[in-house]
């Protein structure tokens, strides 16, 4: 079992119980899932990009990552519709449980010139959106064999009822947030 699980089923739900007065476990926050995401867009000149960012999304998120394509064509971007332009993975369960501890505890600590993240980047349903500007800061990946430097945006997805209530929740579990 995943070591945030556990704690968050030994430690943090009955303090957020008691914080927040709700009774019924159930309706406590929770974490639902995480997505992580790479946007290629270099890989509309060179399709290699697109697999070597996949090949790493799956080396550090242990999951076979889906490709997305663009929507709609937008002509200043030289991007026609269909094109494929990104990959995301989505975490749910253990598996998620498994990818915060190990980004709280090894990734976000190796990040240069870390000060805390920033509390203000829930959006109005309690999910919290972070950028990562390199996929190096991930044990997983080997620089030597690095083909080229991405960045990719972390979603955690949380069920609470306001953002208040998953800012609560993340900050019990350890993630490092910067005082306001």
């Amino acid at each position: 079992m995943a070591r945030i699980l556990e704690k968050y089923r030994t430690e943090v739900a009955p303090a957020l119980s008691e914080s927040l007065g709700v009774k019924n476990r159930l309706a406590l926050p929770r974490l639902d899932k995480i997505v992580v995401s790479m946007g290629v867009g270099s890989a509309l000149e060179n399709k290699n990009r697109l697999a070597a960012a996949a090949k790493d999304l799956a080396t550090i998120t242990g999951q076979k990552p889906v490709v997305c394509k663009a929507r709609k064509s937008v002509a200043s971007f030289k991007l026609r519709k269909g094109q494929e332009i990104g990959v995301k993975v989505t975490l749910r369960g253990s598996r998620a449980y498994e990818f915060l501890d190990r980004l709280v505890s090894i990734v976000i600590p190796r990040i240069r010139d870390f000060r805390g993240l920033s509390p203000k980047s829930f959006d109005e349903a309690g999910n919290y959106n972070l950028g990562i500007s390199e996929q190096v800061v991930f044990p997983e990946i080997n620089i030597d064999k690095l083909e080229f430097v991405q960045g990719m945006n972390v979603t955690i997805g949380v069920k609470a009822r306001n953002p208040k209530d998953s800012f609560e929740l993340l900050r019990r579990l350890g993630v490092p947030f910067r005082q306001a």
